[in-house]
């Protein structure tokens, strides 16, 4: 690793993603390989750049001095999403194919939203990742709020 290269800015400040993840090498390569990320450190914590961001990922575990009564976990099958991941792209039906082809499944096809195409993965921890193009938002069609 290159201390360049690790994501400690000299000033200001620079915005990670924290996965807590049940195998590291095993996100990692999903991340590296599919996604297309740069691993910059392999474990404790593992890090990589992913387009202009930062992805850090550790196993879970029980609480610390610094985060007294805090208990991280990767995502249990069927919790409801609090948070994801939104990657936006350029060409979203090139990414499709490219992903699907390094082994991601994603839920469907990009789905065309009227404000923009999107469809949806889940990595190994079944963290929920939005993969979206801006198209009718680009000319002022913007999603439809929720029915009140």
């Amino acid at each position: 690793m290159s201390v360049q290269e690790f994501p400690a800015p000299s000033e200001g400040m620079l915005l990670t993603h924290f996965l807590t993840v049940r195998d590291v090498s095993r996100s990692r390569a999903f991340y590296r390989d599919v996604v297309g990320g740069r691993v910059i450190l392999e474990e404790n914590p593992c890090t990589l750049r992913v387009a202009n961001s930062w992805l850090i990922m550790n196993p879970g575990g029980g609480p610390t001095p610094d985060k007294p009564e805090t208990t991280l976990r990767p995502p249990a099958e069927g919790d409801p999403v609090s948070c994801f991941l939104n990657i936006r792209v350029a060409d979203i039906w090139a990414v499709y194919r490219e992903w699907s082809a390094n082994g991601a499944e994603f839920l469907t096809p990009p789905v065309d939203r009227g404000a923009e195409l999107r469809c949806y993965l889940r990595d190994p921890d079944g963290y929920l990742i939005e993969v979206g193009q801006a198209t009718g938002m680009l000319q002022g069609r913007f999603a439809e709020p929720p029915p009140t």
